[in-house]
């Protein structure tokens, strides 16, 4: 999938201008996944020109959705199915949800982060409406999925059994305490299973908790693929449900998107900031999602996540000795587009995101499959391979260890689906 802009796909002539080569029809062996990473400093109503801020940074969010639905397979494009990591929206409504308060958590006070995570009513009346209207734009064209992230619970509050400490150690993140999401309701009223995004969808074929937790079907390059949504941190009876869903269609392969699962380092560790099973034993951190669930299912051969900030892979055998790759994809701190309208940062950095997002492209034709993972700004209307300034834009922030080459290897590469064939030879369609 070449990244270009509607108008060229629009007319071919200026495409040819351009020297960009227009999106072909998705063909049999190939399609591509539209990967959605954290988007909720776009839809921050702090972020928009209402509150003062220098530029409506909604606007590349609904520039993303736009894309996306012009590349979209029933638009004469590639992409066949469109994954949402999570944290769709930034802010919160409630201090506490009701079903946490019958359970006795209570909140602690923090200086740092109570100001930022204030319940508002602006996210009801701009960052929710806002996403609604990005997701209408791809809704009954494209199979979807989008998972609850912390910031699209109803609440957040820092928990009183793990307050700020008097003094902050650099190598232990929760001395800033540890905060905690609760309720959903929110979340359900834009992406519940009986919102006209998913009832009724053939390809929507099960949800759990309201469509905290979702499972769709789609077709393409010759395969019928599942794909699970698990929300934020997810408990044992959000995993026994996926685990029904992979038994109810045994031998498709299967994808995971969760919200928290992988760090920057490739670890499968939570940010010490806000680490769900460290407040809540109901819930399971990212390794016990791996031991529980991910590991014990062969048919689960990718995993993608957000939630901290910016880009890792690894890979690993289940216990069927098959490879899972597992992938973190969040943008949710880049501000180069601040940078270029001279905005002065005060005491700590703001990010936006600059429109970066990823596209997998699959290429089912070989002996073993591959996937093309490339990373594309709709803003800049630039792969990040093609951009010179890319590592000098970010890299130092992101990931200072690394050289500029592994840097910006990072955020463009290809995966050899190793075994594919042999794994899901009975998944192909007419098979």
């Amino acid at each position: 999938m070449t990244p270009i802009k509607p108008l060229c796909r629009a007319v071919a002539a200026a495409c040819l201008l351009t020297g960009l080569a227009p999106l072909a029809g998705a063909g049999d062996d190939t399609f591509t996944i539209a990967v959605i990473p954290d988007t909720q400093n776009y839809l921050d109503y702090t972020h928009q020109t209402a509150e003062g801020f220098p530029f409506d940074a909604n606007v590349m969010f609904i520039e993303q959705m736009q894309y996306i639905a012009d590349n979209l397979e029933s638009a004469g494009g590639e992409i066949a199915f469109v994954t949402s990591l999570g944290d769709v929206w930034q802010h919160q409504t409630l201090k506490m949800d009701e079903e946490h308060k019958a359970r006795g958590f209570k909140a602690a006070p923090n200086p740092l982060f109570d100001g930022h995570f204030q319940p508002t009513e602006k996210t009801r009346t701009v960052e929710m409406p806002k996403a609604h209207e990005g997701f209408s734009l791809i809704a009954g064209k494209v199979p979807f999925s989008v998972v609850p992230g912390n910031h699209d619970y109803d609440a957040m509050w820092t928990d009183s059994k793990h307050p700020p400490a008097a003094e902050f150690d650099p190598t232990d993140w929760s001395s800033l305490g540890v905060l905690h999401p609760g309720g959903l309701d929110n979340f359900r009223a834009v992406f519940g299973a009986e919102t006209a995004f998913f009832k009724d969808q053939p390809w929507y074929v099960a949800s759990h908790d309201g469509g905290a937790d979702s499972a769709q079907i789609f077709t393409a390059g010759g395969y019928r693929f599942l794909h699970i949504g698990l929300q934020f941190d997810a408990p044992d009876e959000s995993l026994a449900w996926a685990a029904e869903i992979v038994k109810r269609y045994p031998g498709l392969p299967t994808i995971v998107s969760t919200h928290d699962y992988m760090n920057t380092e490739g670890e499968r560790k939570a940010n010490a900031l806000i680490d769900g099973q460290r407040v809540d034993p109901i819930h399971n951190n990212p390794e016990m999602v791996w031991q529980k669930f991910i590991s014990q299912h062969d048919q689960i051969f990718l995993v993608l996540c957000g939630h901290q900030h910016a880009q890792s892979k690894r890979v690993d055998d289940n216990v069927a000795g098959n490879p899972v790759w597992q992938l973190l994809s969040d943008y949710q701190d880049r501000h180069q587009t601040l940078v270029d309208v001279d905005y002065e940062f005060g005491q700590f950095p703001v990010g936006i995101g600059d429109g970066w997002m990823r596209f997998m492209e699959f290429d089912m034709s070989g002996d073993e499959p591959s996937v093309h993972v490339r990373t594309y700004s709709t803003h800049y209307d630039v792969q990040s391979s093609d951009l010179p300034e890319y590592a000098d834009w970010y890299r130092e922030k992101e990931k200072p260890k690394e050289s500029v080459q592994e840097y910006r290897d990072g955020d463009d590469f290809v995966i050899t689906l190793d075994g594919f064939r042999a794994r899901f030879d009975a998944a192909r369609v007419g098979g």
